[in-house]
């Protein structure tokens, strides 16, 4: 039996992302999308776990990777599963402040955007994104 880090296809694709946020100028928050030029779309920073790390950890690396940005990691959210290239995939995400850092385009993320939540949802490219970004907003607040 084959596992994910030694590419066994049975096992599900391991992955971990956030629903990133700061807060905005009044009382609102802002959130963050990224554009993965791969798709042409627009997402939730996320990325596959390293062999022997903690979803947490790579959710935050993940981040630090595609947007430049140093994270607090907040309340978990739903995990997201679905097939990709034909092979069961689990992404685990986290609602998350940004707390410092900036972004520089890379290979994976050309462009990101700060949207309030509104503009953010009409943005977000599937509707499985859609519904975490929903889940996630009832947990944005500053410790």
């Amino acid at each position: 039996m084959g596992t994910a880090a030694d590419g066994g296809q049975d096992r599900p694709v391991l992955a971990a992302g956030c629903v990133v946020w700061r807060p905005a100028p009044g009382d609102g928050v802002e959130l963050l999308l990224v554009h993965r030029p791969r798709y042409d779309d627009w997402s939730h920073p996320k990325g596959k776990l390293h062999p022997g790390e903690s979803a947490r950890a790579a959710a935050l690396r993940e981040v630090r990777e595609e947007t430049g940005l140093d994270c607090r990691l907040g309340a978990p959210l739903s995990t997201a599963r679905y097939l990709a290239k034909g092979r069961p995939k689990e992404v685990s995400y986290w609602a998350a402040q940004a707390v410092g850092g900036r972004f520089e385009p890379n290979d994976e993320v050309d462009r990101v955007l700060w949207l309030p939540p509104t503009g953010a949802r009409a943005r977000l490219s599937h509707e499985p994104d859609r519904l975490l970004l929903d889940e996630a907003l009832p947990h944005m607040t500053a410790p």
